[in-house]
């Protein structure tokens, strides 16, 4: 559903705003302007027609024209039923969008495996919005449909994918920095997929069943550059031939540059209500599982994110030990990402620096000087307060690993726990019957004894490791730097032993 609404938008993103009066001139000039953007062929062979239909255009998409267009080749074959959808202008310059898109169809291609098939139906699949040609972009939207399915078959597996009645809802406003701000909203009953894999090489030869009686879906974007993106496509369109692109190389670098950031940020959300997943290991589920993740745009100081939220947290019991039992997680929420990420440098000087003229377009030593760059704003990995949880045991974690500009990174990590004794009670009680109980038990008194005691009880560690390779817990060298030697020291003796007698890192609470 997302895709086929995906295509409309991009057709209705193209289409800027012309006379009111539906007629034949009306569809020609339409045509002329989706050909700006979309290229003549697909009108010429026919895969899209516009006709004004009553007060409105008809906008009709066909692939039997391309599907024989490519019938010669033998690595991709497609088939989808036809489809369309009407443009009808308003008074106060927008225009109303809707489309019926309850579609058939089949794909074959060739993927790494082998041959792959795919067959998908789509059933009373309906969208309607109203476009702005001021925002290239939709100021409102609504989509829905009854039901979808899609099979594909490989070599090695196939899957079985089916969903119940799903609504779609896109609003889109003016950004305060240019291009649009959106938010969307998509709610899917009844989410269903059978996996089977058959890997004799492998040994392996299962089903897995996935299952959510609702999936939602959420999403917010600010600055998306729709206009100017647009304009990008356009340009390719016109300069398809490769001698033309090199003599407008400089109209392409002005419009690349145009279309940065491309966005400002993009976050979406997943929500799987009731999750469960089915596999002869056992059964695993969630009565909520959110899988969200964000992206800055092009900038200077960037920054992703993802995040796993699990609550009510089902495990197969018969993957781990009895003992184990009072430690499984029931509610899990980790968040992780990257920060300091300069994509804003990297994407102007390579603008600036191509050469579509020369035979390498960028200079040899071009990727290293980049790379250089990259690492000169110190990036970031970093770990988001996350917590774990059961019971009366909750861990909680927050860090961040940065590139000071050598190979190696520094890092903190600090770790809270509380019910640390109930951690040690149930290791204790598991050593009596299982031999790696009993060996994390004495461990675990030893982390125990550089925990720093909160005033809330929780017990706390602030691990540092630092790019000379030294460690430190709460303070506490727990392995000193590495040794910096010339070719004379720490030859080996014959002994078996270098420099330091081989006793390796030092403890020095």
């Amino acid at each position: 559903m997302k895709r086929v609404l995906l295509f409309v938008l991009a057709v209705a993103f193209s289409a800027p705003a012309f006379a009111q009066s539906v007629d034949s001139q009306g569809a020609k000039k339409l045509t002329d302007d989706l050909a700006h953007y979309f290229g003549r062929q697909g009108f010429d062979i026919g895969l899209l027609k516009i006709t004004a239909d009553g007060d409105a255009y008809k906008l009709a998409v066909d692939v039997k024209p391309l599907v024989a267009l490519l019938s010669k080749q033998d690595f991709f074959k497609f088939d989808v039923t036809p489809y369309d959808m009407r443009v009808k202008p308003r008074q106060d310059g927008q225009w109303d969008v809707s489309a019926d898109t309850s579609l058939n169809g089949s794909f074959d291609f060739k993927g790494p495996q082998g041959p792959q098939h795919i067959d998908f139906s789509v059933s009373n699949n309906k969208f309607t919005g109203v476009y702005d040609p001021a925002l290239a972009a939709f100021v409102s939207a609504t989509g829905s449909m009854d039901a979808m399915t899609m099979k594909t078959r490989e070599p090695k597996q196939e899957a079985d994918v089916s969903v119940g009645a799903g609504t779609a809802t896109l609003n889109s406003t003016k950004s305060a920095n240019g291009g649009i701000d959106f938010t969307v909203a998509e709610k899917i009953l009844n989410f269903a997929e059978v996996l089977k894999i058959n890997d004799p090489e492998r040994g392996l030869n299962f089903p897995v069943t996935l299952n959510s009686p609702e999936l939602s879906v959420h999403a917010n974007g600010k600055g998306v550059r729709t206009k100017a993106l647009m304009d990008l496509l356009a340009f390719a369109v016109a300069n398809q031939d490769e001698a033309k692109l090199k003599a407008n190389q400089a109209e392409l670098k002005s419009r690349l540059l145009a279309a940065l950031p491309v966005w400002e940020r993009i976050d979406g959300t997943y929500a799987f209500k009731d999750f469960a997943m089915e596999s002869p290991f056992g059964k695993w589920g969630a009565k909520q599982l959110d899988l969200a993740s964000g992206l800055d745009g092009v900038s200077q100081n960037g920054k992703i994110n993802y995040g796993i939220k699990a609550s009510g947290l089902t495990i197969p019991r018969q993957l781990l030990p009895a003992w184990t039992g009072p430690l499984v997680p029931t509610d899990i929420d980790l968040n992780f990402g990257g920060a300091n990420i300069d994509l804003d440098t990297m994407a102007k000087k390579t603008i600036e620096a191509f050469d579509l003229n020369q035979t390498l377009p960028l200079p040899g030593e071009f990727g290293k000087a980049l790379v250089a760059d990259f690492k000169a704003k110190k990036p970031k990995v970093v770990l988001g307060h996350s917590t774990v949880k059961n019971g009366d045991v909750e861990v909680t974690m927050e860090g961040e690993m940065a590139f000071q500009g050598g190979e190696k990174p520094d890092a903190t990590v600090t770790v809270a726990v509380a019910g640390y004794d109930r951690i040690v009670d149930v290791l204790k009680e598991g050593a009596k019957s299982d031999q790696q109980a009993a060996q994390a038990f004495p461990f675990a008194l030893a982390v125990k004894g550089f925990g720093k005691t909160l005033p809330d009880g929780r017990l706390e560690w602030v691990i540092n490791t630092k790019a000379d390779g030294s460690v430190t817990v709460n303070g506490a060298l727990l392995r000193r730097a590495d040794a910096v030697r010339d070719s004379a020291a720490g030859q080996d003796d014959g002994s078996g032993q270098g420099e330091d007698g081989g006793a390796g890192p030092k403890l020095q609470p």
